[in-house]
């Protein structure tokens, strides 16, 4: 995690707890609305994560037809970046400056956030719930009014070197990662999760870029490197990719890891073949729609009767229509708290004073913020494909 002074991290807290007890509301907050915007990745190499776009707004339309958030619609703008950090920056400018939203909500993607993250708060405007696990998005320090929400990379990496440890303590590891701050994050996470054990177990890396055709040279070279634990991190189209390609040249990994990031049954692992990916092993921190266990769970026929109604055409079996619904709950959770005010300083204030348990989070797993702690979610259960669906094992650990 990223780490600060302890005088940096209570002049952060106090800059916030400074701000004025009572402001103006947001822009794009009137009597009867509020607008919000995002950018989402509905083309381009991501865009199997569009449908966090579309489920968190069919949330909002159901929180709408029940009246509203303290009497006030939901409007959100979700606007196409293609995951290019250039085009997130232009979508983002307007949406502040023309379009004149109040926040930006769940924008996804690390590259893409980075690159407008300090326009965004230089102009005090609340970044909530970014969709990435990028340990940079909880610098309270240096960028107080953007947060993230899900796990980070590096808390879910230690969790896969802790196991590591425990179920292969003679492995050697490759790592394919994506080459950029997200596939970094989970590298360190990995290598501190290891701990003294990693130069030596560590045998191989690779890196690939969201622009390439394929990853088969690199699955290739750490499997010629001796590599008998595999740990691959990225988005779903390339975690189907590797999954595929070291079943179909016959390595079978001791232990096989993929990012949840890109662990969408729909989206990475029908892809790649279900019979190919069973024994894969990644973390969550959602109740899986293909994990049978949850077939009679209240908080789960929660969910389906929803998707049913305000969503009919999403996938069932894609746990990014889980992860849309239950940010939204969150951020509908801080417009309940904010009460009559609705300025930006407020919305950050309860943004950063959360503490809740959601239908589709696992057992045991909160969201829970403060003034000093920007990382929502800090807890995740390791899963393992079986064929049909994700099988938690294990109770919810931290990294």
């Amino acid at each position: 995690m990223i780490r600060t002074t302890r005088r940096a991290v209570l002049g952060a807290a106090a800059a916030l707890a400074a701000l004025p007890a009572r402001a103006e509301n947001a822009p794009g907050v009137t009597e009867s609305e509020i607008l919000f915007g995002q950018t989402m990745p509905y083309s381009g190499p991501a865009s199997s994560y569009g449908t966090i776009g579309k489920s968190s707004d069919a949330y909002f339309q159901m929180i709408n037809d029940q009246g509203g958030v303290n009497g006030r619609k939901l409007r959100m703008l979700s606007l196409d970046d293609g995951y290019l950090p250039p085009k997130t920056v232009e979508l983002t400018r307007r949406m502040i400056e023309e379009d004149k939203v109040a926040f930006l909500f769940n924008t996804l993607g690390t590259p893409t956030t980075n690159a407008t993250r300090k326009y965004v708060n230089s102009k005090k405007v609340p970044q909530l719930f970014i969709a990435s696990g990028a340990t940079q998005f909880g610098d309270r320090e240096h960028f107080p009014w953007s947060l993230g929400w899900q796990p980070t990379y590096q808390v879910e990496g230690r969790i896969y070197g802790k196991y590591t440890l425990q179920a292969a303590p003679d492995g050697k590891v490759g790592v394919l990662y994506q080459g950029d701050d997200s596939g970094r994050d989970y590298f360190k996470g990995l290598k501190d999760g290891l701990g003294d054990a990693a130069e030596k177990m560590i045998v191989g890396t690779a890196t690939y870029e969201v622009s390439d055709p394929t990853v088969d040279s690199q699955i290739l070279t750490l499997r010629d490197k001796g590599a008998d634990v595999l740990f691959m991190t990225g988005i779903p189209k390339f975690n189907a990719m590797a999954i595929r390609k070291a079943f179909d040249i016959g390595w079978k990994p001791r232990l096989f890891f993929i990012s949840s990031t890109g662990s969408s049954v729909a989206s990475a692992i029908v892809p790649a073949g279900t019979e190919k990916a069973v024994g894969v092993i990644t973390a969550s921190y959602l109740k899986d729609p293909t994990d049978k266990q949850w077939a009679n769970d209240a908080g789960y026929l929660e969910w389906r009767a929803w998707l049913a109604k305000y969503y009919p055409t999403a996938d069932i079996t894609d746990v990014n229509n889980a992860y849309g619904y239950t940010s939204a709950q969150t951020l509908v959770q801080v417009l309940k708290q904010c009460g009559a005010d609705m300025s930006r300083e407020n919305i950050m204030r309860q943004a950063t004073n959360l503490d809740v348990a959601l239908p589709m989070l696992q057992p045991g797993i909160r969201v829970k913020t403060g003034p000093e702690d920007y990382y929502p979610l800090k807890q995740m259960r390791l899963v393992k494909f079986d064929g049909l669906g994700w099988i938690p094992f294990g109770d919810p650990i931290s990294g």
